[in-house]
């Protein structure tokens, strides 16, 4: 998996997603869709022919759940179920 952080570099965005967020950003921007068809991540989002990679459709489910975390008072106490 792709880690944006890299020795003695810090991200400027300091929420709890960032992390998830950064690591979304390079998967799209390495991935077919924005190198040879020339589109934006975000656009890239929205595409279902296969070329972008598992990986970051996993990282985009990851984010929304971190998201989600955020605004759910439940489990804001609780923490994520299975723990």
């Amino acid at each position: 998996m792709m880690r944006y952080e890299r020795e003695n570099e810090e991200l400027k965005d300091k929420t709890r997603c960032a992390g998830v967020r950064a690591n979304l950003k390079m998967c799209l921007l390495e991935s077919d869709c924005c190198k040879i068809h020339k589109k934006t991540p975000k656009e890239c989002l929205k595409v279902t022919d296969g070329s972008v990679p598992d990986e970051c459709q996993s990282l985009r489910i990851l984010l929304y759940d971190c998201k989600r975390s955020i605004i759910d008072a439940r489990r804001r106490f609780r923490g994520p179920k299975g723990y």
